[in-house]
């Protein structure tokens, strides 16, 4: 078979509406990693978030490639199966799974084909705090690694997968899923510990002591405090039951059982109503029970559907850019075509009725147990 080689025409001689000449401070600069490390930080402090993220990974689904040569199909059907992917992951599928995830989070996904001995022998997810991403052109990405304080420049470009999530206007880099949930969530985080300090507080009791010595003079209130002391450590430190033996005039009050914790349920559901809201999913697929019924609707099947086949459009290209380099080193005919798996939501749908109608079931189960006790 011949060797097919990719056409390397330029788009375009020149942009117009870019700027000609732009000074070093006036350009904007990409996500850094302070920006990068907040974002992986809410996936480790909110759960919900990262459940969104891993939950989009699952449901984006899995893919096929077309070759259009058949003697190269089951090549690259085995390539793509069994390829090596970092230190020890296997498979074009886990590949783009994390590559996934890394544009989700941080709006940006850098991947490399991995060559030795003319022919692609693995692909790497590359972390981005260790690479400084820059734009030399308007119709260019520029990937250089950072070593020993100084910027190296990846020699061989075209092996190198990037990958952009939404980019703004005249940016090459993109921007991330998580953007505008720092405050939220930081609101929601502070709820949370707030909850949990009036717990410690009131929910863990405490008694204040008071006593008021007599004038009989015979006991110095020094003694008396130390008894009470030495009998409500005794009756406190114990598991089982004690009394509390005092004498004179002794009142014990717990302390903050009269104060009343709070109602966080509606600060909190507005603040997950945000976070669901830009994440994109049902509430339901999430654990969150807000609906009278947890059937996904076919409005909320159609705009989930149209979620994953957007990030689908973005992955297509890095899919067919591995397939067409291997195809491409081995001699084959590089046209490939990716096909996806239908979309889906049954299985989904099916795991949230069956919540549904065991949420229902013990509802009714408890409405009758105490119909049963008032009767008796």
């Amino acid at each position: 078979m011949g060797f097919w080689k990719r056409d390397k025409t330029p788009a375009a001689a020149a942009v117009q509406s870019a700027p000609r000449a732009v000074r070093p401070w006036e350009q904007a600069l990409p996500p850094g990693p302070a920006q990068r490390a907040l974002y992986r930080s809410l996936r480790r402090s909110v759960p919900i978030i990262d459940a969104a993220v891993s939950k989009l990974r699952r449901l984006i689904g899995e893919f096929t490639v077309v070759c259009a040569d058949p003697a190269g199909q089951e090549a690259l059907d085995r390539f793509l199966g069994s390829v090596q992917v970092g230190a020890a992951g296997r498979g074009a599928q886990e590949f783009i799974g994390s590559f996934l995830e890394e544009l989700l989070t941080c709006g940006t996904a850098v991947g490399e084909m991995v060559v030795a001995g003319g022919r692609l022998r693995a692909l790497y997810n590359a972390d981005l705090d260790d690479l400084e991403l820059t734009s030399p052109g308007p119709l260019e990405v520029a990937v250089a690694v950072r070593e020993g304080g100084r910027l190296r420049p990846c020699p061989y470009p075209e092996l190198l997968l990037v990958s952009a999530l939404n980019p703004r206007a005249g940016q090459p880099w993109g921007t991330s899923i998580l953007e505008g949930l720092p405050f939220v969530s930081e609101v929601l985080l502070k709820i949370y510990r707030t909850v949990g300090a009036n717990w410690d507080r009131l929910g863990n009791v405490r008694f204040a002591v008071t006593c008021k010595p007599g004038e009989d003079g015979e006991f110095s209130a020094a003694e008396r405090a130390g008894q009470m002391a030495r009998e409500w450590r005794r009756a406190m430190s114990d598991s089982a039951p004690g009394d509390f033996v005092a004498v004179g005039d002794v009142s014990i009050r717990a302390i903050g059982a009269d104060n009343q914790i709070l109602d966080s349920d509606v600060p909190v559901r507005q603040m997950l109503e945000q976070i669901v809201a830009k994440l994109g999913l049902p509430p339901f697929l999430l654990g969150l029970s807000w609906s009278s019924t947890e059937r996904m609707s076919s409005q909320q099947a159609d705009v989930l559907t149209s979620e994953l086949e957007a990030y689908r459009r973005l992955l297509t290209p890095v899919v067919a850019r591995i397939a067409e380099t291997y195809l491409q080193l081995e001699g084959f005919d590089p046209r490939v075509e990716v096909v996806w798996d239908d979309v889906t939501m049954q299985d989904e749908v099916d795991h949230a009725n069956a919540r549904y109608l065991t949420a229902r079931a013990r509802q009714v189960e408890e409405k009758l147990e105490k119909e049963a006790k008032h009767g008796q």
